[in-house]
């Protein structure tokens, strides 16, 4: 009887587990940092929009991009390995679909943070919307970034061409996740809708707070009584509907007659 050697196949195994849990580390870091970036960028144009905030946003945006290229280089060289377990490549894919959709959650703040700057210019502070909202995101940058404290001495005037070249700057960011977001979809052939999620990590879309979603989950709460009894009441009033309409076909049936004879 042949023996059989494991060793490699323990191996392999071991390596794409690994592979696996440090694809889940790099989107969740990613899905960390968008977040905070969303939220910063709805400061801008505001009351507390500042040079302090725009500098927080270009931070976050760097680490954001950072994380970006090394997850799609990470996704896109284990989703082509021809070799890869059918089950560790369905969780490749599964990564794959939320790194996607973060990245263009990413690009969309950043047009918007783009577009908004061009409208409210620092070197105008009273144009600024006031909004109402006091403080600052110093607490959600130094999340995003991992660091413990982000209040550093900033200048009390704008730089002269500070804001033009951060314009520049970011227009040739911009470009560059439209570039790696064609690229990812030439290089990877995964169809979202043909993905399935199994598990509550990526069951939610990110700060989803729509009506669909508040709509469902009023549904959700509902006692199975109240919508047993919802059902019964559709129900009856499907019952009287039909009984109209076969008492007015019979009126308009014996009016039909009573002509004719």
């Amino acid at each position: 009887m042949p023996l059989v050697n494991n060793k490699v196949g323990d191996e392999c195994t071991a390596g794409n587990n690994k592979a696996l849990a440090d694809g889940k580390a790099l989107v969740d870091s990613l899905i960390k940092v968008v977040a905070c970036y969303r939220h910063l960028a709805s400061c801008v144009g505001g009351c507390t929009d500042s040079l302090q905030l725009r500098d927080e946003l270009r931070q976050t945006r760097e680490k954001a991009q950072k994380l970006s290229v090394g997850t799609c280089h990470h996704l896109t060289s284990h989703l082509r390995d021809k070799s890869l377990p059918e089950e560790h490549r369905k969780e490749m894919e599964l990564l794959w679909v939320a790194f996607s959709s973060s990245l263009e959650l990413l690009h969309i703040d950043m047009c918007k943070v783009f577009n908004i700057g061009d409208v409210f210019s620092l070197a105008n502070t009273a144009s600024l919307v006031q909004t109402g909202l006091q403080g600052g995101g110093s607490e959600v940058a130094a999340r995003a970034l991992s660091m413990p404290d982000l209040k550093e001495a900033q200048p009390a005037a704008l730089p002269a061409g500070l804001e033009g070249e951060e314009r520049i700057t970011m227009e040739q960011e911009i470009s560059q996740i439209d570039h790696m977001i064609d690229d990812m979809e030439m290089k990877v052939n995964v169809l979202r809708w043909m993905v399935e999620p199994h598990g509550p990590q990526y069951a939610e879309p990110l700060g989803s707070t729509d009506s669909a979603s508040i709509a469902m989950f009023s549904v959700d709460e509902e006692q199975p009584g109240q919508v047993h009894q919802s059902l019964c009441q559709r129900s009856h009033i499907f019952v009287l509907l039909l009984l109209f309409a076969v008492i007015l076909v019979a009126a308009i049936l014996s009016a039909c007659v009573y002509l004719l004879s």
